[in-house]
């Protein structure tokens, strides 16, 4: 095991980035002043996945001040996968943390993960992920759940379902040897994927409520074009990396019908209602297309 002085533990805290210098620069601010209560060091690990370092003066200046370490490197394979793996291999730390570039941690975010794994004796910890509004949006997507996340007491066993590394910590050791820990070929899921593969593999991983970051949503986030397309890009995603059941299928043939009628009385009932029931009709209607092989999406990425 890598220790720090005093042979406490150290962690890596991950971040990958493509594009976001000023959201990634809020991001290091708040990674670079963590608690840590004496029971562990910590470094920082930026592996930016634009071939024009676009992240590299905003990681180079901030490191010039930080007392924390603050690593950075490229991948330039295009990809959440490839990232993740990048930022992993520069990785020193007995435990890998991860948080992503538009998010910005509580300053007690990574004390109370590595508390709650210790205390529980587990392999790996996941926390909450709140919404967070630089300015205020419309009132509808205020009344929407629109970019909120499940949570769960502290110390409930995570599924694998509900895996995801937007707010994570586990041990590096669990990782397999002489395989990449997250599928480079995947555009979306990759996080859940992994997940799936470490608890088949009996690695145990838990809630901890209290560890909180914030996802930034910018207003380009807010438009109605933006939220469907990321519904009917997940949808097909989903569908296309994984064998979906006779269930699954039949019930989106059946939502499809049901949820289109259903749209003008939702309507009726305000503009969040209308919204959370047609990004649910476009989700169903991407995962039908790709299983006939139709995506009129061409990009994987919603932002493009």
């Amino acid at each position: 095991m890598t220790t720090g002085p005093e042979n406490r533990p150290h962690i890596s805290v991950c971040i990958c980035t493509y594009k976001r210098p000023q959201l990634l620069r809020r991001l290091l601010e708040k990674a670079a002043v963590q608690h840590t209560d004496g029971l562990f060091t910590y470094s920082i690990v930026v592996a930016d996945n634009d071939c024009a370092r676009s992240a590299e003066p905003v990681v180079s200046d901030l490191a010039a001040a930080s007392a924390v370490a603050i690593r950075y490197g490229v991948e330039p394979r295009r990809g959440i996968g490839a990232a993740r793996n990048r930022a992993i291999r520069d990785a020193s730390g007995d435990f890998i943390a991860f948080i992503d570039d538009d998010e910005f941690p509580a300053d007690n975010w990574l004390v109370q993960l590595f508390r709650a794994c210790s205390s529980y004796k587990v392999d790996g910890v996941l926390g909450p992920v709140k919404r967070h509004f630089d300015e205020k949006p419309p009132g509808w997507l205020l009344k929407s759940r629109f970019y909120s996340r499940r949570a769960y007491p502290t110390g409930t066993r995570v599924e694998a379902k509900d895996g995801r590394t937007g707010n994570a910590l586990f041990k590096k050791e669990i990782l397999p040897c002489g395989e990449l820990p997250f599928r480079p070929e995947l555009h979306r899921g990759e996080d859940k994927d992994f997940f799936t593969r470490m608890v088949a593999r009996e690695h145990v991983f838990i809630w901890c409520d209290e560890a909180v970051v914030y996802e930034t949503v910018p207003p380009e986030r807010w438009s109605r074009r933006f939220i469907l397309k990321r519904a009917f890009t997940r949808g097909y995603i989903n569908a296309g990396s994984s064998v979906l059941g006779v269930r699954e299928v039949v019930k989106s043939i059946v939502a499809i019908p049901l949820y289109a009628v259903a749209l003008p009385f939702a309507l009726i009932l305000g503009q969040h209602r209308f919204m959370g029931l047609s990004e649910r009709l476009a989700a169903h209607l991407g995962g039908l297309l790709a299983l006939v092989g139709l995506n009129p999406v061409k990009s994987p990425y919603a932002t493009d």
